[in-house]
């Protein structure tokens, strides 16, 4: 297994995808956050409380939320591409047990995702508080709370991560797969919110359970103010945490169960 797992992060380190999404993390972190540390949130149309209170500071790292697509196609992209270009069957010709061979690419994609959200995390923080030095405004959490979302974050993007895999082995198509994945997390949920009584389960969907775990309510208060409807009950941090990872999970399951089950054509 630890053969497999080495081969896998060599074979991963190897391509220039997950370079450029370190670039993606960094310019998505700092850059997107430090941009709009540095406007004020208070500036934004629609207005949003300020960075000295704890509801701007949520909303403004929370957006980082917003990104998970990202990790979730790159998870995507290593699964598919496995099968578009007809990887998969020499590697289950040297390795014949799958499940090994699927669970150190679990291993793999999981590491990747985390270190692309530890990344997105670091940037993300650097570049918050350099705008606030730069404006000299003192923010509404303190230091040790931030850095603990911005933790949680990264781990949200790791579970992603694993959820793009999960699609990559059940679609195999790049294209579709990727159309679904973007597309479901970029709008799908979004439009669920909209439909009353449908908007019931969005706390136990991927983004309510996100939006849960990273505290960003004003999406959710958002869509209620415009359809004037009462927002929907997310769940506390901790259990879109335990979600999350349930998500995870079920995830992994079936990156592992479905390869298995099938020919590989």
């Amino acid at each position: 297994m630890n053969a497999l797992i080495k081969a896998e992060f060599r074979r991963l380190a190897a391509t220039r995808m997950w370079r450029w999404a370190l670039v993606t993390a960094v310019l998505l972190g700092g850059g997107l956050v430090g941009l709009m540390a540095v406007v004020g949130p208070e500036n934004f149309s629609p207005p949003m409380p300020g960075l000295d209170t704890e509801e701007g500071v949520l909303s403004v790292l929370g957006m980082l939320g917003f990104t998970v697509f990202v990790p979730a196609a790159l998870g995507t992209l290593a699964m598919t591409a496995e099968y578009r270009h007809r990887t998969a069957t020499y590697t289950f010709l040297f390795a014949p047990r799958r499940w090994q061979v699927l669970t150190a690419k679990l291993v793999t994609f999981g590491g990747a995702g985390l270190v692309y959200g530890l990344v997105l995390a670091v940037s993300a923080g650097a570049g918050f508080y350099g705008a606030l030095a730069a404006r000299g405004v003192t923010p509404g959490l303190a230091a040790g709370t931030v850095w603990e979302l911005l933790l949680r974050l990264a781990l949200t993007m790791a579970v992603y991560t694993l959820l793009g895999v999960a699609m990559g082995a059940l679609i195999r198509n790049m294209t579709v797969a990727l159309a679904v994945v973007i597309g479901y997390l970029y709008m799908g949920e979004l439009i669920l919110m909209m439909i009353p009584g449908v908007n019931l389960v969005y706390p136990l969907l991927p983004g309510g359970a996100t939006a849960s775990l990273t505290s960003f309510t004003y999406v959710a208060e958002a869509v209620a103010g415009e359809l004037a409807t009462s927002p929907v009950s997310l769940l506390s941090p901790v259990g879109g945490g335990l979600l999350l990872a349930g998500y995870a999970l079920v995830a992994a399951a079936v990156a592992v169960l479905v390869p298995m089950r099938r020919d590989v054509v």
